[in-house]
């Protein structure tokens, strides 16, 4: 399975994570400052719960910090993984209503992490559009580039997955 994808072109995010609505925090493990000065996102003690879509050696999060790994692909995703990310998004509410600083991140902090973050903002009572329009003002305008993802968020995963599961492996 692969896990990690080009930018599409897109600029890296300006900053590490960026706090979409209080408590619940987007990112990725790289950013960059400025053109060309790519760095890396190391999570320390920030957060009290970090849910990582992509790993990378030497990005953290502290051993006190819970972590949550679940690497997914930045493409058309499996039935079993949209249920995946239906089931993190519930566990990411959660930590949130109880006033746990909550970190969901992928490579970039864009794409794969825009969609849980996107399905936690649902359960949290957003509508899908307004949840996508607030992922792209606080995080990036790049933000869920991946526009399947989008379309996913769109439709509800709940349908999302129904539907994806009726696909035959040809």
């Amino acid at each position: 399975m692969r896990t990690r994808s080009k930018s599409r072109g897109n600029p890296e995010p300006e900053e590490p994570w960026s706090e979409i609505v209080p408590g619940l925090w987007m990112g990725g493990h790289y950013w960059s400052p400025g053109p060309g000065d790519v760095r890396r996102a190391v999570v320390g003690s920030e957060f009290d719960l970090v849910i990582s879509l992509f790993t990378a050696p030497g990005h953290g999060p502290a051993p006190d910090v819970g972590h949550r790994v679940a690497e997914i692909p930045d493409e058309p995703l499996t039935a079993a993984q949209l249920g995946l990310v239906r089931q993190l998004a519930r566990h990411a509410a959660q930590a949130v209503g109880a006033g746990q600083r909550t970190l969901i991140r992928c490579n970039a902090g864009l794409n794969r992490s825009g969609l849980l973050v996107g399905q936690t903002l649902v359960e949290l009572g957003h509508e899908p559009a307004a949840a996508i329009a607030l992922i792209r003002r606080r995080r990036s305008p790049w933000a869920l580039g991946n526009r399947i993802f989008e379309e996913y968020l769109t439709a509800g995963l709940d349908v999302a997955q129904l539907l994806t599961g009726l696909e035959t492996p040809t």
